[in-house]
């Protein structure tokens, strides 16, 4: 059996943060969503028996890097202004305004050069009246100085015309010292950044259940954020059955097909912000299932599955899972994805969804219920896709099963207000699903969609 890796942070040690049990009893008299006795559930009612048992991951401390994706549970206020000091946005000379009030560069200011003032430097030379002092970008702003000249407003020390930049410190030392020519005049902070320009000491920098990406984790550091309080990306582990399945890349035999579930899933879990781990493929064999389900759990937060969870001989996952009772399978009234199944697995009770073998109902079914999920465990609010309402252009109208809730492949056109179809409504056809971008939803009261009709869209992208 072959798994791909995630990262480091896979290997961490944190609680699950789940509520100990499958979140509730499908034989309680009235239970609304209880399963036994109904023939199809909702696609509303099972996603909410999903969300009724995932419980976010308990938080930790991760270094900043670490935390990348996560999501911050705690308010972080700036302990320290940002910029610190005033300093300088510019390579050039601090100045006094006087001393530039009109120069030009047929009448040029004739300032003396009193020395370097570098980023990081410390024990300030002190500008006075006709002093400048040549000055890098980022270096704090030296006592007496008020503004700073760009090198290319200077003669930059040589005497000649406008300078294009500075010689190196290193090469030509006198640099520091001598005179100068300012050739324009600059105002009171000119390319000064005021000390607390960007944030001020006690603001808030990053509110709790932010996403931390770069330019945030960019911030903690600034702030001198070492470490950080997030919910731990979940650890998403995907499993495809069959004992047709072949690993891309290897030959196909006879009644043999490549698994692409699974990479379509562990791709999916990881643009949903989990870390996921793609196992190869288990033959349809329920001990061999439930082996390879027992080992995958110390790596994860969610297990994900696919195939073998219909009416047929061969359904291993049904087989397989449910001996202990703590995994339902049941038929929802949607199309692609009428197959279906959930519970939880292990003795941390782990929640599993199991997902139909065909490509697009098994796409089709992470996108409506496992997504949610691991948002969910993320501890993120905004658990769904974006979804918009557009107008339908076909060229014929489209049938949809009475009773069930139709997912169809579209193209969405942000700009006209329009949806198209792609490819039709067959679970198998993934050519066409690699082309969509949204999914269009027929209502299940419908049994046509007719062009110019309004049709709610789920945008994937």
């Amino acid at each position: 059996m072959s798994s791909d890796t995630a990262p480091s942070q896979d290997a961490r040690d944190h609680g699950h943060g789940h509520d100990g049990g499958h979140g509730h009893d499908h034989a309680a008299a009235g239970d609304p969503c209880a399963g036994a006795a109904r023939d199809l559930w909702s696609v509303d009612e099972h996603l909410a028996d999903i969300l009724a048992t995932v419980r976010p991951l308990d938080p930790i401390e991760l270094q900043l890097l670490d935390a990348q994706g996560c999501v911050l549970v705690e308010d972080v206020t700036v302990p320290v202004a940002l910029p610190p000091f005033d300093n300088s946005s510019m390579d050039g000379y601090a100045v006094r305004v006087a001393d530039v009030a009109g120069a030009t560069e047929e009448y040029p200011a004739v300032l003396t050069v009193i020395g370097d003032v570098a980023a990081g430097a410390d024990g300030l030379p002190e500008v006075g009246p006709g002093q400048a002092a040549r000055i890098m970008t980022g270096a704090p702003l030296p006592p007496g100085a008020e503004a700073v000249v760009p090198v290319e407003w200077t003669d930059g020390g040589t005497g000649e015309g406008a300078a294009t930049g500075m010689r190196a410190a290193s090469g030509a030392p006198e640099g520091a010292a001598g005179e100068v020519r300012v050739h324009r005049a600059a105002e009171a902070g000119a390319h000064v950044r005021r000390a607390g320009s960007d944030v001020r000491a006690g603001e808030l920098a990053l509110a709790a259940g932010t996403v931390l990406g770069p330019p945030q984790l960019g911030l903690l550091a600034a702030i001198g954020r070492g470490t950080v309080t997030v919910r731990p990306r979940p650890r998403v582990v995907v499993l495809s059955t069959g004992s047709e399945l072949v690993q891309p890349g290897e030959e196909l035999g006879p009644g043999r097909i490549h698994d692409s579930n699974s990479f379509a899933l562990a791709a999916a879990a990881r643009d949903a912000g989990a870390l996921a781990y793609r196992v190869g493929a288990v033959a349809d064999e329920a001990e061999s299932l439930r082996a390879a389900i027992e080992d995958q759990l110390i790596r994860a937060d969610l297990v994900v599955t696919t195939g073998g969870v219909s009416v047929g001989a061969y359904d291993v996952v049904k087989e397989a899972l449910t001996a202990d009772g703590r995994v339902d399978f049941r038929r929802l009234a949607m199309q692609p994805g009428k197959p279906q199944g959930f519970g939880t697995v292990g003795d941390e009770q782990i929640p599993l969804l199991a997902l139909p073998g065909n490509p697009v109902s098994s796409y089709v079914s992470f996108e409506l219920f496992v997504r949610p999920a691991i948002r969910a465990l993320m501890g993120l609010e905004d658990l769904h896709r974006p979804v918009v309402r557009a107008t339908l252009k076909a060229d014929a109208p489209l049938a949809s099963p009475s009773g069930r809730r139709q997912y169809l492949r579209g193209t969405y056109d942000a700009e006209s207000g329009t949806v198209t179809p792609v490819g039709g409504a067959g679970s198998h056809l993934i050519a066409a699903l690699a082309h969509a971008d949204c999914l269009l939803v027929v209502p299940e009261d419908r049994e046509t969609a007719a062009p110019g009709d309004e049709l709610d869209v789920v945008l994937l992208g």
